[in-house]
């Protein structure tokens, strides 16, 4: 047998997302494009015998911190170490920081690999409602992108300037800012996924401006279900979520390789994904 690691293609990508999505992670329609506007060698895999066999992401943003996703083996090949090799290989070309929000059956794992624990995401899930409109919150257009990027960089941890040009622009979503007194005070993505919509991110400078976000963003969803991915310690932004009727349905460990970003939770309503941070 011949073992192969590789960059995926488009066409393999979307193989890796329909594995995503078969895991139960509801990828969004159109995530892949924006990965690949950031990094287009972030999607690796391994091939047996010309047949992928695992796949993984590693989204690099200025060659500074690399966020880990999609990190799945074809499951009649599991138990064969093919996952491992594709993660050392991997591993092997990566600098600095090294960011995961891994899920709760692979924590163990990833803390032998050097991994550490910041704090736990819980993902919420639901219908709900649609609320009142706000003035203050509009689509985001040219003149907003200055404030979003600064907003996106603090709460990220980094600039990502490419992977914002495609995530601001969703197909099958909407990206809008609460604008007061001429600033940028929060800023939310909702887009379409393989049930209902996700939101993120869904970044704000206090609850006020992530409500009106957030009851804005959820119209889109027009009574369909609507996730949203919140730091377990941001008590307000758990209390966002459960007051619009959603419900906890999975949890992450963000977890840390290399000096951790100090980002403020506080203005972290809504993590952008658990495959991008």
């Amino acid at each position: 047998m011949t073992t192969t690691i590789r960059t995926l293609d488009p066409a393999e990508v979307e193989t890796a997302v329909d594995w995503a999505a078969r895991e139960g992670w509801n990828p969004g329609l159109a995530d892949a494009s924006a990965f690949l506007a950031q990094d287009k060698d972030a999607f690796r895999g391994l091939f047996r015998d010309g047949a992928l066999a695992a796949v993984i992401s590693a989204t690099t943003y200025q060659e500074l911190f690399t966020f880990v996703g999609f990190y799945i083996c074809r499951p009649d090949l599991r138990g064969q170490g093919l996952g491992y090799t594709l993660w050392q290989d991997t591993f092997a070309g990566l600098k600095g920081t090294v960011g995961l929000d891994g899920v709760v059956a692979q924590q163990d794992n990833y803390a032998r690999s050097g991994f550490i624990l910041a704090h736990r995401n819980i993902r919420y899930g639901g219908t709900a409602p649609a609320g009142a409109s706000d003035p203050r919150v509009v689509d985001i257009a040219e003149t907003h992108m200055d404030g979003v990027a600064v907003l996106d960089a603090a709460c990220f941890g980094f600039a990502r300037p490419d992977f914002l040009k495609s995530w601001l622009a969703p197909p099958f979503g909407r990206a809008c800012v609460f604008v007061a007194e001429g600033t940028v005070k929060g800023y939310g993505v909702i887009r379409r996924c393989r049930e209902g919509h996700k939101i993120g991110p869904l970044f704000a400078d206090d609850a006020e401006a992530a409500g009106a976000l957030f009851d804005t963003l959820v119209a889109t969803a027009e009574g369909g279900p609507v996730f949203l991915d919140v730091p377990e310690p941001h008590a307000a932004a758990r209390a966002l979520a459960e007051a619009a009727g959603l419900a906890p349905v999975f949890e992450t460990a963000r977890m840390y390789r290399g000096p951790a970003p100090e980002l403020p939770l506080g203005r972290i309503f809504g993590i952008t994904s658990f495959e991008l941070g």
